[in-house]
């Protein structure tokens, strides 16, 4: 019983290359375009994939060729996307994101289809049949999170939800979540601790452990911070690495530290396994796509 069904978000992103991002009323000359596979959940969900865990998707995109080209890209990892509607009524997901000089980078996100993905998939048992994990993402409808997790926990799975973007997670939501991994901004709008080093992202765990009983929070270049409930927090610097951009850093982290933990390995092992492969992700040139 290890596989993994991830639900949310699939994106066709537009990649921008520019010195930096630009402010408001402001035109900035880019020096790159690219075209890519996005959203979170379809991220999360190859990362997983990649690192091993049998992987059921359940999304949905647009009739159109980007569409196709999501499909095509969740399948061409190992991705069942049986669970993904093709809906002809609304477009694919998409986002524009532009990478600075620094490899920091901004985005907007257009939902589109992913505000249509059909519930019904979550009530039947032979969906779940051996599912051990199920993971969530806030760049989709809560509703859908919080029928999808009461679906998991009725059935004894362990749902885990990356949440982000911040946002107030709702009482039905939060009470059928075993493991909650954010970022600074995130774990701060959840529990207004500052992150600002490993000290202060140890205290945010503890915190939010009042609540979740598995927490990860990510310090970005300070490292990670993790806390099992009743138990003391503990962390690890950042590795050394030379930054290429930060782009699905975060989605990598989650995806293989639910594969570890789908797989039966404890939370300190998991961010073990995630803390290295978000390094590697980070450090090398995001592979490039033709589009559609």
């Amino acid at each position: 019983m290890n596989k993994i069904v991830v639900t949310g978000s699939l994106h066709y992103d537009i990649m921008l290359d520019a010195h930096h991002r630009p402010e408001k009323g402001e035109t900035v000359m880019g020096s790159a375009c690219r075209y890519k596979f996005g959203g979170k959940g379809g991220n999360q969900a190859i990362a997983a994939a990649l690192a091993g865990s049998n992987v059921i998707f359940a999304g949905a995109v647009g009739n159109d060729e980007q569409g196709t080209f999501l499909l095509k890209m969740l399948q061409g990892a190992g991705v069942n996307t049986d669970a993904v509607a093709v809906i002809a009524s609304v477009p694919s997901g998409m986002s524009v994101a532009i990478t600075d000089a620094e490899g920091d980078y901004g985005a907007v996100v257009v939902s589109n289809a992913n505000l249509h993905i059909p519930q019904t998939v979550f009530d039947r048992d032979a969906f779940w049949q051996d599912v051990s994990l199920l993971i969530l993402q806030n760049e989709v409808a809560e509703a859908l999170n919080v029928h999808a997790a009461q679906q998991a926990k009725k059935r004894g799975i362990t749902v885990c939800i990356n949440a982000a973007p911040a946002r107030l997670l709702s009482p039905q939501l939060q009470e059928n979540i075993d493991v909650l991994i954010v970022n600074a901004i995130e774990a701060r709008d959840m529990c207004a601790v500052v992150v600002s080093d490993l000290a202060s992202a140890k205290q945010a765990a503890e915190v939010l452990s009042a609540t979740y009983s598995q927490v990860v929070v990510t310090a970005g270049e300070h490292g990670v911070a993790w806390c099992v409930q009743a138990e003391e927090s503990q962390s690890m610097a950042a590795k050394k690495i030379t930054l290429v951009s930060t782009h699905g850093a975060g989605d990598c982290f989650t995806g293989v530290l639910c594969s570890a933990l789908a797989n039966g390995k404890p939370l300190g092992d998991a961010v073990v396994s995630a803390n290295e492969a978000a390094a590697a992700h980070v450090s090398k040139v995001a592979v490039e796509l033709s589009p559609v």
